[in-house]
């Protein structure tokens, strides 16, 4: 025979060994109620529902709260499994070794799974289906709600097969085709370029838009007005997870309406962008956050309350000096992971300390008995006459080298050290003739 003497019922994908298959005993019970009972929902459980779930059971059981490991890591697994359309299909359909084992889908075992197990199904599959352009939307989502989570409910209009007419555009049912474009969705046109040139285009059909198909006025379904699709309102739950990032995507697949009564509707496409934030800036899964101290608090110590993104308050201390332009970490207090919630990145706080704009005598001397500095006499001059000099402060040292430069335009000093650096050229010229 063609397989000769090859053991059927211990094959991967034969008659035995698929859950589903055929054995000896008769068809095998598939496993598929083991995920939802250890997440704790029902079979018909939404994916909220499934998330809620999760997130609940993973916060308990989580080892670094103390919880058990291996329940964790089942409770991962049956999510992982769940939360997935395609995976809980098959699980629903298959059981929970058809997901651990890859299957694709399809029938339960047989002479079929053995042709794709060896791939001599090729000729056997059928051609893709035409699907409409997916839709995109941008939706601006705040770093809080990246930080903790959240669902917003957004509105969406699509075009949908209409029911009425069951997409046939007609009242009596009946496809009629466009007599413009023969029911190809496009028609040529010429355009004139220039004395005796023309240029053929093609174009989308003006009579069918493109759908090949145009119903006349006396059978036209009234509640499509011919097109075979028709407006449908829908809300959606666009669920934004803890850790999304600028520019993550949340897809809902098969949602964005269609296009034509004929083809398979596209995806509905989220594009998160996210907001900036009054007090933190994100880089990945690290966050950052300025603090301005003063120069006691800088020296001496400081201690403040940092109200975080999910609004808990923590408290921060430093005892040592705190130098301008200095950067400090608290580890684990950055963005969560998706996926992980549990495992977030860190807080870095930069510094900056705030001067006084004086100090009266009375805090100067204190601050030089307290930390130390020049007598009041100074160091020992160098000679004999001694100049006294203040020090005036400057404000914005761009804008006084420009006031500066213009000063000297107008004074003429510019000008003054132009020729002084010409004469000093020309005077180097002579010389080095006269070594000549």
């Amino acid at each position: 025979m063609f397989f000769g003497g090859m053991p059927f019922g211990d094959m991967p994908g034969g008659f035995g060994g698929m859950p589903g298959g055929h054995g000896r005993g008769g068809v095998a019970a598939a496993n598929n109620t083991r995920y939802y009972e250890i997440l704790g929902v029902d079979k018909n459980a939404s994916d909220a529902e499934i998330k809620k779930a999760h997130r609940k059971l993973a916060l308990k059981y989580h080892p670094d709260k103390g919880g058990d490991e291996e329940k964790f890591k089942e409770i991962n697994e049956a999510f992982d499994c769940l939360r997935d359309p395609e995976k809980r299909r098959i699980y629903d359909q298959f059981g929970e070794e058809a997901v651990k084992e890859g299957m694709g889908g399809g029938g339960g075992g047989g002479p079929a799974d053995i042709f794709d197990l060896f791939g001599m199904s090729g000729s056997r599959r059928a051609p893709r289906e035409r699907r409409s352009e997916d839709v995109v939307h941008k939706m601006k989502v705040g770093l809080e709600e990246m930080y903790k989570g959240s669902t917003r409910k957004l509105q969406m209009t699509r075009s949908v097969k209409c029911e009425k007419c069951s997409g046939s555009g007609s009242k009596s049912g009946k496809r009629y085709t466009c007599e413009t474009c023969h029911g190809s969705g496009v028609e040529m046109k010429l355009r004139a370029l220039g004395p005796g040139m023309v240029q053929q285009i093609q174009q989308r059909c003006s009579r069918c838009g493109g759908g090949g198909y145009s119903c006349p006025a006396s059978d036209k379904c009234t509640s499509c007005d011919g097109k075979g699709l028709a407006p449908e309102k829908k809300v959606f739950e666009v669920h934004v997870e803890p850790g999304h990032r600028h520019g993550s995507k949340v897809v809902f697949r098969g949602e964005a309406g269609s296009d034509s009564p004929d083809v398979l509707p596209g995806d509905l496409i989220f594009i998160l962008e996210q907001k900036d934030h009054s007090s933190f800036k994100r880089i990945g899964t690290d966050l950052f956050y300025e603090k301005s101290v003063s120069l006691v608090e800088a020296l001496c110590g400081t201690h403040f309350h940092l109200t975080h993104l999910d609004e808990r308050v923590l408290e921060v201390g430093s005892s040592g000096v705190i130098k301008p332009d200095s950067w400090a970490c608290i580890r684990g207090e950055g963005m969560p992971i998706q996926g992980r919630p549990f495992e977030k990145g860190n807080l870095y706080i930069h510094f900056t300390v705030e001067f006084p704009n004086e100090v009266s005598p009375q805090q100067a001397a204190a601050l030089k008995a307290a930390l130390g500095g020049p007598s009041a006499n100074g160091s020992a001059a160098p000679m004999a006459e001694v100049e006294e000099v203040r020090l005036q402060p400057v404000a914005d040292i761009e804008q006084e080298i420009k006031a500066r430069r213009e000063h000297e335009r107008r004074t003429g000093a510019e000008a003054y050290d132009s020729d002084s650096d010409d004469e000093m050229g020309r005077g180097h010229q002579r010389v080095s003739c006269a070594q000549q």
